[in-house]
């Protein structure tokens, strides 16, 4: 009583709400930027078993926005660390630590066992991963995303009293974006408040859905803009197609998603004829080796290029348009980036628009290269 008693005073939550919490189980996958507040909000309420799934270590790049984590905590696993950490906020929680990460082999299994899913992951072969357990399982999808100063949150796959279902993530977004054409927080950045706020609102998503009080946030995805101080909300439906009555009958089963991810890509790449070709870290050395007449074009931001850089005109993506008669169409050229995923996406661009058939993307980026050619590059 005295632990929650600010809580319990709510005549929305009470003792009677309290014990529902105690008898409730959320699983929260991604013990990073999005699951970091959402696991220590939903601690502190008092969800009588949390699980928390991340395969991941805690990185010191990690800590300007996941804060339950310490610098003393580089290298440990984040999964474990976390449990230790918010077990010490509230013992009376029990904690199951998945020190690996969420695949189509063991997704169904960790996840069987709980009320509620927060998904706290950054990709999209995850997020499709999740959405299909969630909805093999009959499970309430909590979701959130960060970029750089906005984020989205939604709920999915929610049960409404009369049986039937909101929109799940499919319906939102039947199939992965282009290849490569959405930059993640490592190569975009992201304020370090921002999930930490979105988290937070995740977590307040569960615990409404669990006590059976409010309007949780269904068929509309809420919109924050934390540069402007704005928030919107765009709403959007089942698609039929997707349903039959009331059943879902796009998911059988659980299939490899980074295969699908990729295979729509590879698709898109080649309904518009313009596949991309890659040079691997190993051949771009031997061509340097051989003093070979090609051309390197680095399109990441200047600031990125002062941290780390491996030679090359430094091109920043979002000045291409304006500088295009620099990149040479007379003989090979090799675009880089931090992992790869712009650099394809103007190689992409310059293909469809300006008919370049020169353009080889470096597979894995300047991290590859720090990782296998030159070690003793910061990475970042």
């Amino acid at each position: 009583m005295d632990r929650y008693h600010r809580q319990i005073i709510m005549p929305e939550v009470g003792a009677v709400g309290q014990d529902k919490l105690k008898a409730a189980s959320v699983l929260v996958i991604g013990a990073g930027g999005l699951g970091c507040p959402a696991l220590s909000y939903l601690t502190a309420a008092g969800i009588g078993t949390i699980g928390i799934v991340d395969g991941d270590c805690v990185d010191l790049s990690n800590l300007h926005r996941q804060v339950l984590y310490q610098t003393k905590d580089v290298g440990k696993p984040k999964s474990e660390t976390a449990a230790k950490r918010l077990k010490a906020l509230n013992p009376n929680v029990l904690f199951h630590a998945y020190p690996t990460c969420l695949d189509t082999d063991n997704a169904l299994e960790i996840m069987t066992p709980y009320d509620i899913v927060l998904d706290g992951t950054d990709n999209f072969p995850a997020r499709y991963l999740i959405n299909d357990a969630c909805l093999l399982l009959d499970k309430v999808n909590v979701f959130a995303s960060v970029f750089r100063f906005d984020g989205q949150l939604t709920v999915f796959n929610y049960r409404y009293d009369d049986g039937t279902y909101g929109p799940n993530y499919r319906d939102l977004y039947p199939a992965p974006p282009a290849a490569d054409s959405v930059p993640s927080c490592a190569e975009g950045g992201v304020l370090g408040v921002l999930p930490g706020i979105m988290g937070a609102l995740q977590a307040a998503e569960a615990i409404k859905i669990l006590l059976g009080i409010g309007d949780p946030i269904v068929g509309r995805m809420m919109i924050l803009d934390t540069l402007h101080g704005e928030t919107r909300y765009m709403s959007f439906k089942k698609r039929p197609e997707h349903w039959n009555g009331n059943k879902q009958i796009i998911v059988e089963k659980l299939i490899d998603y980074d295969l699908f991810c990729s295979d729509y890509q590879n698709t898109s790449s080649q309904r518009n004829n313009t596949m991309i070709k890659e040079v691997n870290v190993s051949e771009l050395k031997e061509m340097m080796d051989n003093n070979e007449d090609f051309q390197l074009i680095d399109v990441r931001e200047p600031y990125e290029a002062e941290i780390a850089e491996m030679g090359g005109k430094l091109i920043p993506m979002g000045e291409l348009l304006d500088r295009v008669d620099e990149i040479s169409k007379d003989k090979k050229v090799v675009v880089h980036c931090r992992s790869g995923a712009r650099s394809a996406s103007v190689i992409q661009m310059l293909q469809d628009r300006f008919d370049y058939d020169n353009l080889y993307n470096l597979k894995g980026g300047i991290l590859a290269w720090a990782d296998q050619i030159d070690t003793s590059l910061e990475k970042y």
